[in-house]
Parts: C-alpha cells; structure tokens; sequence
C-alpha cells in the first residue's frame, strides 16, 4: 500500500452525521466518495473493511437497514457517504420515495462529489435498478465506478465472467470509470487496491 493510501485509511476515521435532508448536508470543502447499491449488497462491510474498523458503519442483515445519507470522516481529507440501498426497502413507500429523492439530490447536486462507487453483488451481476442509478449518474454527470462485491462467494471463473459482462455495458455509459473493481469485505480481496484508487482521488 503507498504511503497516502496507508495515512489515509489508517488515520483518524469518524462517523460524522446522518442527513435525511439536504439542508442538514455538511459543507462542501472536503472530497467526498459516495457508496450506492442496491440493498444488502454489503456497502457498510465495504466501508468497514476499508478503513479496518469492524463497526464505524452499522451493518444488517435487514434489506434498507440504512435510511439517510451517513457520512464518515477520513481525517478531514475525504469523506465516505453511505447511501441508503435502493431496490428494496422494509418501510412504507413514501418513506421509500423520500430516501430516493433525497439521493437523487445529493447525487445530482454536491460540487466536491468526486466519485460514486456503485457496488454490485458479484453473485447477481447488474440488474435493471443498477442500470436506471448509472443512468441518474450519466445524466447528472457524475463518475462513477463498478465495485463487486462478495467475490469470495463464487468461483473465480464465475467472477471474471460477471466482470467482462460489466466492462462490456459500461462502454454505453458516459460517466463510468472504464474499470470494475472486485472485492471481499469477509477476505479483504481488492480492499488494498480500491484503498490505493481512493487515495489517488484525494490527489486529483
């Protein structure tokens, strides 16, 4: 691992707040890389996995477990934001259709948003409500990468395959990242790597 990525996710690491409005967003002067997934794709495990903590972000097995934007400061030099899970939601539909707009928003609007890491169950490839969000982000123009997650779970073969299948829909996307990161939060595969792209996004 550099030594930015090292300082970066081995430093000071803080839950900062929960937003379930747009007036109650921090400020703007910090970058800010944001996790989007359909629900229980395992976004919280990522961001605890990341930066070595076993509960900075609160994980559940219970789909739409998270229902704001969370925010987690990196030592004042980025910020990771938790987005609420879409594609199902425990709750009632206008609970549901409030956390949509409010995403929407954030991701339509937030000037020091650098990128969106989308993640995608490595076992069920992308689904249609994975292709609407990267739509939302070519539209707002917001880039945004391919993360898969609980590699661990298929056969590597399986793996490879799911991910050219991906690299292959991605050239229709304007604001994808030509490049699909693969991880497992359980095993800590791809956790270095994707430690080393985040960093460089502090740099740029």
């Amino acid at each position: 691992m550099s030594a930015a990525a090292h300082k970066l996710f081995r430093g000071p690491c803080d839950f900062m707040l929960g937003v379930v409005a747009m007036d109650g967003l921090p400020p703007t002067n910090t970058p800010e890389v944001a996790f989007a997934g359909r629900s229980n794709v395992g976004k919280s495990s990522l961001i605890n996995a990341l930066t070595g903590r076993k509960a900075l972000a609160r994980t559940s097995n219970t789909p739409g477990r998270t229902r704001e934007l969370n925010f987690f400061d990196l030592g004042g030099v980025l910020r990771l934001v938790d987005l609420p899970g879409y594609g199902y939601a425990r709750a009632s539909r206008t609970a549901v259709n409030a956390w949509t707009g409010l995403t929407r928003d954030y991701l339509r609007g937030r000037p020091n948003l650098r990128r969106v890491c989308v993640l995608i169950d490595s076992r069920h490839g992308l689904k249609p409500v994975d292709i609407e969000t990267m739509g939302i982000l070519d539209e707002a123009a917001v880039t945004y990468q391919i993360v898969m997650t609980k590699i661990d779970k298929i056969k590597p073969t399986q793996a490879a395959a799911t991910q050219d299948a991906i690299l292959a829909t991605l050239k229709t996307h304007p604001a994808a990242f030509p490049d699909v990161l693969m991880t497992s939060s359980e095993k800590g595969e791809g956790i270095e790597k994707m430690r080393e792209v985040l960093a460089a996004i502090t740099r740029g």
